[in-house]
């Protein structure tokens, strides 16, 4: 996707120029004096919203290595395997279409707590011992449907604890979170599948779920929505017209949303390509997307990262291409390792999408933003697993990775103005 600038367009306000009279601290930050990841943790309510994303994304990774072994042992099938694991992201497409606007709407404590305790019921229901096949999907497709609003909600309300040159940091903190917590998740959730079963499992991501809404309770503070109205299927509509008329947007939301769920759909069959190492592939990816949060968010100045965001899509994709060979274990684990750093694309991605958007849409806009990846993911993993069926894992995720470059490709070639 273009990499330079963008300059302010009509459809929204340009990005606010700092008061020339602001001096530098670490609680009010110039743009020129990079806040540091320890002093985000003073601004309150960050460390509570922090720590209940935690335990929700380890919850989801628990969950989701434990859910994908499951169906594939009683089916030995890589596409429903992956649409167990990645199946809730296909319902975040109707929930973009007829909830998102409760992101600005709606009591970003009440909405958060809700979406975490209707998960930890979700997963107990999952852990049921003869649970249908429908029915558990059916399960899976609800959570999805109730997630589609979370994304929208979390990174909204950071925003608005952190906003303007402290939201990128912010979020790659948040980021590089997900990625120890998923190495964590990973390796304890293989030892666990080797040790227990996949239920017990399932239930402690249950429980992992009452932790993030238990914290979400107790230490975030009832807040006024950023918006009034009602969050009706009518206005989720008309912002999301809004928000995709402008084309500089549009282009940000389709680099954010194609070529990271392409990718995604390479992992989703790690569980077929390695049965009995799945959670080590898993857990190796996550550390390549630490490193490249950490690289991105903190270590780069800012007009190094902005010219980052096409080279760090191409290698998202092109390690992928070597799966075509059937690599061991140890240097598919590499390959999945180098391609991950490639996701911190999506942090300048990001910083893009919000100078590009009014601030009272900006949860609906970040909400749009996730709900757009993971419903691309959710097909894309569909569509690996489908694939995979077909053919075999290795070329299904060498084919994803060939989409993947091309799409980055397209999006990057100059255009007419």
């Amino acid at each position: 996707m273009p990499t330079q600038k963008p300059t302010p367009t009509g459809d929204g306000p340009p990005a606010p120029t700092p008061d020339p009279g602001t001096t530098a601290n670490p609680t009010h930050p110039t743009p020129t004096d990079r806040p540091r990841y320890t002093d985000l943790f003073r601004t309150p309510e960050f460390t509570p919203l922090f720590l209940s994303s935690a335990a929700h994304t380890a919850a989801q990774t628990l969950t989701g290595l434990a859910l994908g072994t499951l169906v594939y042992d009683a089916t030995d099938s890589p596409l429903l395997s992956a649409l167990s694991m990645f199946g809730p992201s296909l319902a975040q497409v109707l929930g973009a279409t007829v909830l998102l606007s409760g992101a600005d709407r709606l009591s970003p404590r009440a909405t958060l707590t809700g979406i975490s305790a209707t998960f930890a019921l979700g997963t107990a229901l999952l852990a049921t011992p003869a649970l249908p096949l429908w029915s558990l999907f059916l399960v899976v497709l609800v959570q999805g449907l109730v997630a589609a609003l979370g994304g929208g909600v979390r990174w909204g309300l950071l925003h608005e604890l952190l906003p303007n040159d402290r939201y990128l940091p912010a979020r790659s903190v948040f980021n590089m979170m997900s990625g120890l917590t998923q190495i964590a998740g990973y390796a304890i959730g293989g030892a666990l599948l080797t040790t227990l079963a996949p239920r017990p499992t399932l239930l402690l991501g249950a429980a992992l779920y009452v932790v993030a809404a238990a914290v979400t309770r107790l230490g975030l503070t009832p807040r006024p929505p950023r918006t009034q109205g009602r969050p009706t299927p009518a206005e989720t509509w008309r912002t999301n017209r809004v928000l995709w008329s402008s084309r500089p947007r549009r282009l940000t939301y389709l680099g954010l949303w194609l070529p990271n769920g392409l990718v995604v759909g390479c992992e989703s069959l790690f569980v077929s390509y390695e049965p009995g190492a799945a959670g080590t592939l898993f857990a190796c990816a996550a550390l390549g997307m630490l490193v490249g949060d950490l690289t991105v968010g903190r270590l780069l100045p800012p007009t190094t990262r902005r010219r980052l965001a096409t080279p760090l899509l191409l290698l998202l994709a092109t390690p992928y291409t070597l799966f075509a060979l059937h690599p061991p274990l140890p240097l598919a684990a590499l390959c999945a390792a180098l391609a991950s750093i490639g996701f911190g694309a999506s942090l300048v991605q990001q910083e893009r999408l919000m100078s590009l958007t009014p601030p009272e849409l900006g949860g609906h806009a970040l909400g749009l933003h996730s709900a757009g990846m993971l419903t691309c993911q959710g097909l894309s993993a569909t569509a690996a697993g489908a694939t995979a069926q077909l053919t075999s894992p290795p070329t299904a995720m060498t084919l994803l990775a060939l989409t993947s470059l091309a799409v980055t490709a397209t999006l990057t070639l100059p255009r007419r103005p």
